[in-house]
């Protein structure tokens, strides 16, 4: 939420912000341990990847889904981080 937010969710009205929290459709949340999810906290690609890389392709491609979906900004090192995780796809 915090990413999203620093992306462009800062503009949204309140139920759209909604919609985005609670889609069960579009690929959001991942269920993970409680340790990976401190250690990822609000950071995008460019600070924080998964530690199993054979899941760098699914994740990339997940968060870029959500960014496209959304209308979400995306930061030239994020966009660095995830061009490098699909190119070892």
């Amino acid at each position: 939420m915090s990413e999203a937010w620093k992306s462009g969710a800062s503009g949204w009205t309140t139920a759209k912000r909604q919609e985005f929290a609670n889609n069960l459709t579009i690929s959001q949340l991942i269920a993970v341990s409680a340790s990976s999810n401190r250690s990822k906290g609000d950071k995008d690609p460019a600070s924080w990847k998964p530690t199993n890389a054979s899941v760098h392709c699914v994740y990339a491609r997940q968060w870029i889904w959500v960014k496209h979906t959304y209308g979400l900004s995306l930061q030239t090192t994020e966009k660095t981080a995830l061009q490098q995780m699909l190119d070892a796809c």
